[in-house]
């Protein structure tokens, strides 16, 4: 049976990591690591969270075909490592976390990939959880509601779409759409 690429995607503040800490914790899947030129976050580690490079070091893994997508989200860049993901789908499934115009590049690149989106339960909610975090403005708060809804318009571009409104049942609703996948 072949190892799945499962792409998980939705607006920031949804829940993305927490579900991927849920099915790492419940499944055999590697997790792909990103990378990026922003900052790392308090708590954030290189190479597990994210590998944090340089914005040159990025711009030469574009020119040499080392990024299986990439783009520019809120001034910094993030980019998934071709030979990285590669490596992993030979061992075991992969869980790719990454914004929506990446995920539907790797649905081109690899077309059998799994497309899932997250979604929070209202922009209500997903605004509440943004402020929650306590680590951006009120400006960046409002770029990324506005960026939700750019995302939530590409939804119909996906194969899944699962509301995190309950942690347990978005994680076992995604458990059984790979079992599902697995099985075809």
């Amino acid at each position: 049976m072949k190892n799945l690429l499962i792409v998980l995607s939705g607006p920031s503040g949804v829940g993305k990591g927490t579900i991927v800490n849920e099915l790492l914790k419940r499944g055999n899947y590697a997790l792909s690591v990103s990378c990026t030129t922003r900052p790392p976050r308090e708590g954030e580690t290189d190479g597990k969270s994210y590998f944090f490079i340089s914005k040159e070091e990025f711009l030469k893994n574009i020119r040499e075909g080392g990024f299986l997508e990439y783009s520019v989200h809120f001034e910094n860049y993030y980019g998934t490592p071709k030979k990285f993901v590669e490596n992993r789908l030979e061992e075991s499934d992969v869980i790719l976390e990454i914004e929506v115009d990446g995920a539907l590049s790797v649905k081109k690149a690899i077309p059998e990939a799994v497309l899932i989106m997250i979604l929070p339960p209202s922009e209500q909610e997903l605004r509440k959880r943004l402020e929650g975090r306590g680590t951006e403005s009120e400006e960046k708060i409002a770029g990324r509601i506005e960026r939700m809804r750019y995302e939530i318009s590409k939804k119909d571009e996906y194969d899944y779409v699962v509301v995190n409104d309950d942690l347990e049942a978005a994680v076992c609703r995604i458990q059984k759409i790979i079992e599902s996948c697995k099985e075809n």
